[in-house]
């Protein structure tokens, strides 16, 4: 048995990671809130799993690099700093981060990267997302990593061929670039669809996430597999074996 400690435990995903963790048989070592001190808590944990905010993100990885012991990163709204910080800790210590932990939606990137990959620029790619009221950052992580996932495919990178929030006269759809659409509302957990638009023709992958539950079980899943490896950084594809 695993004792396994959250960073971010009063939030909504905080709570359903810890019910996860239970389910699983590991042992929940305890958790702090997004302002605590994690280095309170890594002396109770073979492992943390955070769920919190990018502000303290630093503080976090410090504190289990200290500690010696795995970390998996679920935070969303990361910034370039930040994967600096995480390609830092991970040279000490396995890191698995990701922008989404559902095993569903690791497949599915898998198969985006595969049909970009496969299908050349005449095939608009447009990714449209939809979370709840309270979601503070957009594009959401999981619709981030679905865009790299087709970036990759075509060998390109997702920051120069973007396009995110289309308002007023933009001129013609520029071939070849990544379309992104971000939609609020309600108490939706998260749905994902990649559209492949070509004449005449159309290709689309969803991902409709009914409950935080599939995100939490997916983390602990990572959490387990990342338990051992050896320092370095990590990717759910890797938990699926792809």
């Amino acid at each position: 048995m695993s004792r396994i400690g959250i960073i971010g435990s009063e939030g909504r995903m905080g709570q359903a990671i810890a019910e996860a963790i239970r389910a699983a048989g590991e042992e929940l070592a305890g958790g702090i809130d997004r302002d605590g001190d994690a280095t309170t808590l890594t002396p109770k944990c073979d492992l943390l799993i955070d769920f919190s905010s990018p502000h303290g993100l630093e503080n976090t990885l410090d504190a289990a690099v200290a500690a010696g012991i795995p970390i998996v990163i679920g935070t969303t709204g990361l910034e370039e700093r930040h994967h600096w910080l995480i390609d830092n800790a991970a040279q000490t210590i396995p890191v698995l981060q990701t922008g989404n932990t559902s095993l569903g939606v690791t497949l599915l990137a898998h198969l985006v990267r595969e049909a970009a990959s496969r299908l050349g620029e005449d095939w608009d790619i447009e990714i449209v997302e939809t979370h709840h009221r309270m979601k503070v950052d957009a594009p959401s992580g999981t619709a981030l990593l679905l865009g790299e996932a087709a970036a990759e495919g075509r060998g390109v990178g997702l920051a120069n061929s973007a396009v995110r929030g289309r308002d007023g006269i933009t001129g013609k759809r520029e071939a070849g670039t990544i379309g992104f659409a971000s939609l609020r509302g309600g108490s939706v957990s998260g749905d994902h669809t990649v559209h492949f638009l070509a004449d005449n023709e159309r290709l689309a992958f969803s991902h409709l996430a009914e409950n935080r539950t599939i995100f939490a079980k997916g983390a602990v899943k990572a959490a387990q597999w990342l338990l051992g490896k050896e320092p370095g950084r990590y990717t759910m594809p890797e938990v699926l074996g792809l």
